[in-house]
């Protein structure tokens, strides 16, 4: 899993926490917890589709070849 995903993840499952205190104690700013997890974790989403396809990529011309590059 690449770095940045593992980053917004922990801070997904971290705001996704502070969602559920606030929520708790009647607060409503768990609202905005709420909506920062959920854009961590297109954030998440997006860099493991990116590494997947970059190696994809790397694959497809490694499986090519160097004269198909050029």
């Amino acid at each position: 899993m690449p770095r940045l995903a593992l980053y917004a993840l922990v801070v997904c499952v971290l705001s996704v926490a502070a969602a559920v205190v606030a929520f708790a104690q009647g607060s409503l700013l768990g609202i905005v917890w709420v909506l920062l997890a959920g854009l961590t974790s297109n954030m998440t989403w997006y860099y493991v589709r990116r590494a997947k396809i970059e190696k994809q990529v790397k694959a497809a011309e490694a499986a090519a070849g160097p004269t198909a590059t050029a």
